[in-house]
């Protein structure tokens, strides 16, 4: 058995040009805190990471309880959606984001598929299963992401569990050798 704690980062104050760069808001700092509490007592063994500041802030206190270094991975970096200097309102963006999930080979100009951001972090995935055979492990990543890898196992995390997710929102995947993904339990508390 092999469990993955996927930990969607949690509330952070956008400023254009900043996306590796990021904190965490006030609110995202206090739910950092609860992502402590929530994950402190189900025996991680390592926690890895996107390399963006909001996603390492997120479990830099899980990190410190149990005595662990974060381990950051570029793959698990957020997607890029487009070219910077051409910039969308946000309902332009949102319908280009769900054409998405609809067809993943799709892309802003520019920007990455889903499709090639679901190889780049399943791929990584896999390592990270092959490497840490029976470990627990937390992974630090963002809402896109965390959706394309969950999306790789199974086809019901798409377009509609992206949007009813929050952040942060912590998801539990076991994994059986044989069987592959067999249970994902939601921990983060919903309202």
């Amino acid at each position: 058995m092999k469990t993955i704690y996927m930990v969607r980062h949690g509330e952070s104050p956008y400023s254009e040009g900043t996306e590796r760069t990021r904190g965490l808001t006030p609110k995202g700092m206090l739910d950092a805190q609860k992502v402590t509490e929530i994950l402190k007592d189900e025996g991680i063994e390592a926690i890895i990471s996107s390399p963006y500041t909001r996603a390492v802030l997120t479990l830099e206190g899980l990190a410190k309880h149990l005595n662990v270094e974060i381990e950051t991975y570029e793959e698990l970096r957020e997607r890029h959606f487009g070219d910077d200097h051409a910039p969308m309102r946000d309902d332009d963006f949102m319908k280009a984001f769900e054409q998405s999930f609809l067809d993943f080979d799709f892309s802003l100009p520019g920007g990455e598929s889903n499709k090639a951001c679901q190889a780049r972090a399943v791929a990584v995935l896999m390592k990270i299963l092959h490497e840490n055979q029976g470990e627990k492990i937390a992974i630090g990543t963002h809402g896109n992401v965390m959706t394309l890898m969950m999306n790789h196992f199974c086809s019901d995390y798409g377009w509609e569990f992206l949007n009813q997710t929050t952040k942060p929102d912590i998801y539990k995947m076991q994994f059986d050798n044989e069987l592959g993904l067999i249970e994902v339990t939601r921990l983060w508390p919903i309202g």
